[in-house]
């Protein structure tokens, strides 16, 4: 299948007019790369790091030509490219290594099997639907039922082993063995998402990046936060992607390995 090809696929179930006005989905980086056979190397965020790993794919021997992401290279627009600067030097090397860079953020966040989807996938819930709905069937988070019910210390342990961030900051609850059916997720930054949630019923909320007084908010009206970071939260729905392309038997797909968690926890 060639890039176009992929693209145009791709576009059709997750639109780049879906996403935000701040958001800048769709091409970051065409290097003119749309007629070649898509060899893709998937990632969360687009980094140095990325770049070199699929210049090294080069190097040995398999012409990775598209770097494809959730997170934006570019939010807003640079005013110069300079040596040393990050997007300069991802965007030179870009174009030297004829390596094209397509980001998918908050279009692929409201599809089915995008971020949230996965997430509600991984914990086995059912009767599923968005948390914020933006159009038919599609929309922000996602919330659903645990049959048969956990208590919440059982939820949080699955949490953490089929997640495996570095660790679960969760809101104060005096009952761990509280019965929980009824779970909110969102992978990425949701804290913005919390009244729309506590109006769901959820007894829990799953997602990343919440503040402090969010953490109190939630505790106010009822809601146990459970926050698994950013990364953990959103990788898997990039795996997910790498099965999705490789059942159109693309020339070669893999999961970045040099995709990187910001966040270093000192024990």
């Amino acid at each position: 299948m060639k890039i176009a090809d992929l693209i145009a696929w791709f576009e059709e179930w997750a639109n780049p007019a879906w996403q935000e006005s701040w958001d800048n989905c769709g091409w970051q980086i065409e290097p003119g790369v749309l007629q070649e056979q898509a060899r893709v190397l998937v990632c969360l965020t687009p980094t140095l790091a990325v770049m070199e790993e699929a210049i090294a794919y080069q190097k040995a021997g398999i012409s990775v030509n598209l770097i494809f992401a959730h997170h934006p290279l570019i939010f807003n627009p640079p005013k110069s490219l300079c040596s040393g600067n990050p997007i300069a030097e991802m965007a030179r090397l870009a174009f030297t290594h004829n390596i094209g860079i397509y980001t998918a953020h908050t279009n692929f966040d409201q599809v089915q099997d995008g971020t949230a989807d996965v997430l509600a996938q991984i914990l086995e819930l059912e009767q599923v639907s968005p948390i914020v709905p933006t159009q038919a069937g599609l929309g922000y988070g996602r919330v659903g039922v645990l049959q048969p019910a956990l208590v919440l210390q059982d939820l949080l342990t699955t949490i953490q082993s089929r997640l495996n961030p570095p660790s679960l900051i969760v809101s104060p609850t005096v009952d761990l063995q509280q019965k929980i059916d009824k779970v909110a997720v969102l992978g990425g930054s949701g804290a913005s998402f919390i009244s729309a949630v506590v109006k769901t019923g959820a007894q829990v909320y799953l997602t990343s990046d919440c503040k402090f007084h969010q953490f109190q908010e939630s505790r106010d009206r009822g809601l146990i936060l459970v926050d698994a970071g950013h990364y953990a939260t959103e990788r898997p729905a990039c795996d997910r992607l790498v099965h999705k392309f490789r059942n159109l038997n693309l020339d070669w797909v893999q999961l970045s390995q040099q995709d990187e968690d910001f966040r270093l926890f000192v024990h």
